[in-house]
């Protein structure tokens, strides 16, 4: 959704798994990364029933970011004390354009998208984030595909596949399908405003992300304080937002939170997909890898189809069905060639070390580069 998503970026293993795993920490990691995805999916479906209640994504957005600067900050002040600063005028600029690009388009167009789709809908583009980063990426010759080796093919066959199943999505519904789940009787099914605006707000969100991806690579470089950054990102996008939601709706009582379920929603998202998502998914990266939290997107994709169904009565058609599967297929295949790559990345990177002691240390410098690109890539939070 955020929104700096650099401790990791020290951790040499690509796509692969890292030494000194523990045992306890086989079991750790992947029910941490189950409880991510179940963070994703309540705050998916939690936001849709507050934007259909009539709250303005703005409002969401500028509450939200207010909400989670507060819960990542006690980690800043932990992990960070001693590197704590006031960032400078330079610091500022990049850390306003990581929010704008994280928070007001990334975040703030999906907010949009989703009021005017579904839940279900809307998580298929949120997995094609990898994929458009990827292709932004190399047209601004920041990667290669190299269409000769396997991982390169892997990446185009899932480029392809991904954008082939986001069109079966939104062209094809085919027949309804019966589901063997019951259905929540008094929920109404949700008002689509306009499927077509919510595909093109749902677009522009995956390339605010992949802006946003490329952004956080260069901040960390200027700003490398992680969970400082990332409080002050919070806190920028907020005040953008609010400014921005002040200018579109001069009412000022959609500003009003009450004891319902926008204040949940406000509350909810803020501190578990800011706060709590951030520490897990930076310790999943650290031990594992960029790629291993991605490879957890596809239970997050399966449960909302089913939750948004039982809950909030969105009807199942095939063709849903069949371009998610090819979506998820297409993300993994992606993921598996990405993940070799950096992997190859890092032993090219290793092999310089048998050089001059001081070009060993710029080959640790080159492959903690490639690890961070490859976690920023592959780090989307919603």
């Amino acid at each position: 959704m955020a929104n700096g998503e650099h401790d990791a970026a020290k951790v040499s293993g690509g796509g692969g798994g890292c030494k000194g795993v523990f045992p306890a920490e086989s079991l750790m990691l992947p029910a941490s990364m189950v409880l991510v995805q179940l963070f994703s999916i309540v705050v998916v479906l939690l936001s849709k029933l507050a934007l259909n209640t009539g709250m303005e994504p703005f409002v969401l957005l500028a509450y939200r970011n207010l909400i989670g600067a507060a819960a990542v900050a006690p980690f800043a002040f932990v992990f960070e004390r001693k590197s704590l600063k006031i960032p400078n005028l330079v610091e500022c600029g990049w850390i306003s354009i990581n929010a704008t690009f994280g928070v007001i388009l990334a975040m703030g167009l999906y907010y949009y998208g989703l009021r005017n789709t579904n839940a279900t809908y809307s998580v298929v583009f949120l997995n094609l984030i990898p994929i458009v980063t990827s292709l932004v990426a190399i047209t601004l010759g920041a990667e290669n595909l190299v269409f000769t080796s396997w991982p390169g093919k892997a990446k185009l066959f899932g480029i392809v596949a991904c954008v082939g199943g986001t069109m079966v999505v939104s062209l094809y519904k085919g027949s309804i399908l019966h589901h063997p789940w019951p259905t929540n009787a008094a929920a109404t099914p949700a008002v689509h405003h306009d499927m077509v605006a919510g595909t093109l707000f749902l677009c522009g969100s995956c390339l605010g992300y992949a802006f946003w991806f490329i952004i956080q690579v260069r901040l960390a470089k200027v700003f490398p304080s992680r969970y400082w950054a990332t409080t002050l990102t919070c806190l920028s996008g907020s005040l953008q937002a609010f400014a921005i939601g002040i200018l579109i709706d001069h009412d000022t009582s959609a500003w009003r939170l009450k004891w319902d379920l926008q204040l949940l929603t406000v509350v909810y998202s803020g501190i578990f997909n800011t706060g709590v998502t951030f520490v897990l998914m930076s310790w999943a990266v650290k031990r594992r890898g960029p790629i291993y939290p991605s490879m957890f997107n596809s239970l997050a994709m399966v449960a909302t189809v089913i939750m948004d169904s039982a809950l909030l009565g969105t009807s199942i058609y095939l063709g849903s069905i069949l371009g998610t599967l090819l979506v998820i297929v297409g993300l993994y295949a992606f993921l598996w060639g990405k993940g070799k790559e950096l992997q190859e990345a890092m032993a090219v990177a290793r092999k310089g070390t048998a050089g001059s002691y001081g070009g060993g240390l710029s080959s640790e410098k080159d492959a903690g580069d490639s690890h961070e690109d490859g976690q920023r890539e592959l780090e989307p939070r919603r």
